[in-house]
């Protein structure tokens, strides 16, 4: 896993709107590269939305914002290739059927077909395994999940998972893209409150390795750079209720499952090989992304449509 530099995040008057009114409204926000960020706020509050349109999956409504060089909403598909989702219930969650080390040689291999240099397919094959069993690693060991401590190691299934080894699990597979910005969502549900502080724990240690760090939360840290969600007393900055925000979310997943459409080759006797290049990717997603064209319709349909559909349900 390389160590990139990290995108610094900034926006003026960044607003999403649906059908059932504003999901954020007016957020500013100016972070430097490996910043710590949390977006607090209550549940309903358009916390999701927002991490969604601050990693280019949801278009705003008014306002723009800058990740890195790139600005949105102009650059969603460049925001994408530089911001990996950790654990967003409901948008990419792991799959309960696969063991880990399924989990993790899928991830590896989306990287591979998505996100590799053209260069790294003139590879061997033993280099390409062995570069992947070495990105694997660092991630692993840059999450703090030791595979040797779960109930069957490496072949431990994803549902065997405690709810913390299943975020480190979450945050290894979106450090193994080296990622600029990393964003997680619902940070502390479910976790206790030694847990939590385990988890903060790891992020600023993810931050301190130059990688920006978003996470939404109850309730941020005292170290941490503060984007506060919910009602404002103008009601300009309200948020939505909570079925709303689950609207957001099946927005993003048709996204987010696009890029992890090619099922991991499991550990069955078929013994297929994760690194041939039989292992076909399907790219879904349909943006620009190979042709630099980052004005994509489809990036227009934003959060509006899902809003709409959801609205009509």
């Amino acid at each position: 896993m390389d160590s990139p530099h990290g995108a610094a995040v900034k926006a003026e008057d960044f607003g999403l709107k649906g059908p059932r009114g504003w999901a954020f409204r007016g957020i500013g926000l100016d972070a430097a590269p490996g910043s710590l960020i949390a977006v607090e706020g209550p549940s309903g509050s358009g916390r999701t939305c927002l991490l969604l349109a601050l990693t280019g999956r949801m278009k705003p409504t008014e306002g723009h914002a800058e990740i890195g060089r790139h600005r949105l909403p102009k650059k969603m598909a460049a925001v994408r290739r530089i911001a990996a989702l950790g654990p967003v219930p409901g948008v990419n969650d792991l799959d309960q059927s696969l063991t880990v080390a399924e989990q993790l040689r899928e991830g590896a291999l989306l990287q591979r077909h998505y996100g590799a240099p053209i260069r790294s397919l003139f590879r061997s094959r033993a280099e390409r395994r062995a570069t992947a069993a070495a990105r694997i690693d660092a991630a692993l060991d840059a999450a703090g999940l030791d595979l040797a401590t779960l109930p069957k190691g490496e072949r431990t299934t994803v549902r065997d998972l405690e709810r913390l080894e299943a975020v480190r699990l979450s945050v290894a597979i979106a450090l193994l893209g080296s990622p600029q910005l990393l964003a997680l969502d619902d940070l502390d549900i479910k976790l206790s409150d030694t847990e939590r502080t385990e988890v903060w724990a790891l992020l600023r240690s993810i931050a301190a390795r130059g990688i920006t760090v978003l996470a939404v939360c109850s309730e941020a840290p005292a170290d941490a750079v503060v984007l506060r969600t919910g009602p404002k007393e103008d009601g300009a900055g309200a948020g939505r209720d909570a079925d709303a925000d689950a609207d957001a979310k099946a927005e993003a997943e048709p996204a987010a499952k696009a890029e992890a459409e090619p099922a991991v080759e499991k550990d069955s006797g078929a013994k297929k090989d994760a690194e041939t290049g039989s292992a076909t990717a399907t790219a879904t997603e349909n943006d620009a992304d190979d042709t630099g064209n980052d004005d994509n319709d489809d990036d227009t349909k934003g959060a509006d449509d899902a809003l709409a559909e959801a609205g009509r349900a």
